[in-house]
């Protein structure tokens, strides 16, 4: 059974939404206390809660790069790139 493209793309805005809330509200609200270490392990940590909390659903790419070379790769159909790329980037502008 194929996850309809709203589900896969809503999962992809939250994806990126927690990765960029996440990871550089660490290092821009608290780089200086936590050091690049500790910013470091926000990014990690955020990739791997959603990889395992939307992996399934949309294989969490959060990033459009990632998606693109997907599709070049013939590993991710063509026909799902624009609401792919669409809902990473309004995560990414919401966070």
């Amino acid at each position: 059974m194929s996850i309809p493209i709203t589900k896969r793309a809503s999962a992809e805005f939250l994806g990126t939404f927690w990765l960029v809330l996440g990871g550089c509200g660490t290092a821009v609200l608290a780089g200086s206390q936590v050091g690049w270490l500790g910013v470091a392990f926000a990014f990690g940590l955020t990739v791997l809660t959603m990889a395992y909390a939307i992996g399934h659903i949309s294989g969490c790419h959060l990033n459009p790069a990632v998606s693109i070379g997907l599709a070049i790769a013939k590993r991710f159909e063509a026909r799902d790139l624009a609401p792919y790329i669409a809902a990473q980037v309004l995560g990414a502008l919401a966070a």
